[in-house]
């Protein structure tokens, strides 16, 4: 590469601009290796194709992160750049998916006008994109690697089971942690995230027949019932904590009584105080409610992302887009979770919701502006480097 050269901002976002027209074929060949998270060969497949476009781009392949010893499940993948011993910015993302293989089908990758639609093209893999032409343009137009640590996992919609812990390890030696998820409503970013907390409460009952001896039976599911309606009590009015009942099943068949119900619980929290009280009072709630014998398992899965993590930030965010020229899109506390809870809970300065601007994460109108990638990706560009000479500094 040449000598290091002074970054003009504005050169910037002209030249990411320019690159609109790639970074949608980009976007769409990684949109089509479609990435279900509970689907090692898909999963396999489409970090391929990542691997593919970031070696392109970044002038480097990529570490792959082993596989899930737990069951097997394809590890995601690293990018380092720059000096070894400086302390890299992270970059992070995911791009397993909540949409079954074959979602494609019905729901094909499309752009009509601005908007560009298909499974997992907001969460997140526009962001993944815009996230990689961001370091690459970087690389380019100064002349040198950033430090930077691009981090790309394979289970977040599944809770991190094996991405968390790495995710956390590489937070914890980077000097701030800028999370590519899609953006807030109208392209703002995130600077909290509630805590997530979920739990499998499991009753156990006594069968009988339904219609020749009831009395004889101890049915699981009129107990679960009873603890579901106790648990509302622990939700908040303001919603500032949530306590949402999902999946639930219960029983053999009609005639029979049930001898065992089960359902999960999603908890949403804005602090780890509150976090904390709730697991204690779920627990003592389920307690005194249950007529039967009952199992709880699971508790706090993500701390909350607080916003004294992301303060700094907003405001070097706030710096870049005025040198960029481009508007400040405000910030929001949002109830999702995502890998940036596990940044701030390792002390590491984090702000969310630098990827695409779009809506309907999770659902069939899930969409991504695909003429707002090039200034995303320039504040990200610029943000790895107002950072990087800070820490010089």
């Amino acid at each position: 590469m040449p000598a290091p050269q002074v970054l003009d901002p504005h050169d910037l976002l002209h030249r990411l601009t320019d690159a609109s027209a790639a970074m949608v074929t980009d976007l769409e060949r990684l949109v089509r290796a479609e990435s279900p998270s509970v689907d090692g060969d898909s999963l396999s497949a489409c970090r391929a194709v990542l691997a593919e476009i970031g070696t392109r781009l970044l002038g480097a392949a990529p570490t792959v992160l082993p596989n899930d010893p737990g069951n097997g499940r394809p590890g995601g993948l690293l990018w380092r750049l720059g000096p070894a011993d400086t302390q890299p910015v992270l970059l992070v993302g995911h791009f397993d998916t909540v949409f079954p293989k074959g979602t494609l089908k019905h729901r094909p990758f499309l752009v009509d006008g601005d908007r560009a639609t298909g499974p997992g093209v907001f969460d997140m893999k526009a962001g993944l994109i815009q996230g990689l032409y961001a370091v690459a343009w970087l690389r380019e137009l100064t002349g040198e690697d950033p430090a930077v640590a691009f981090l790309v996992t394979a289970d977040e919609e599944i809770g991190s089971p094996a991405g968390g812990r790495i995710v956390t390890e590489w937070a914890r030696q980077s000097r701030a942690a800028l999370v590519l998820e899609g953006a807030a409503d109208g392209g703002g970013l995130k600077h909290a995230r509630k805590g997530w907390s979920f739990y499998d409460i499991r009753v156990k009952g006594i069968a009988a027949h339904a219609g020749l001896e009831p009395d004889k039976g101890c049915n699981a599911l009129s107990d679960l019932a009873r603890i579901i309606v106790a648990l509302e009590s622990l939700a908040a009015q303001d919603d500032r904590v949530t306590v949402t009942p999902t999946l639930a099943s219960a029983g053999t068949t009609q005639n029979t009584v049930p001898d065992r119900a089960h359902v999960t619980v999603d908890v949403r929290v804005p602090d780890v105080r509150t976090q904390q009280e709730i697991d204690a009072e779920l627990h003592r709630v389920v307690a005194e409610v249950a007529r039967l014998p009952f199992e709880i398992t699971g508790g706090p899965n993500r701390p909350p992302l607080e916003e004294a993590s992301a303060t700094d930030l907003l405001e070097t965010a706030r710096t870049c887009l005025d040198e960029l020229g481009l508007a400040w899109p405000g910030s929001a506390a949002v109830g999702g979770i995502s890998d940036g809870n596990l940044c701030a809970a390792a002390g590491t300065p984090t702000l969310d919701g630098l990827g695409a601007v779009g809506g309907g994460p999770h659902a069939d109108h899930e969409w991504a502006d695909v003429t707002r990638m090039p200034e995303r990706a320039a504040l990200v560009a610029l943000m790895v480097e107002r950072l990087g000479k800070r820490a010089a500094r």
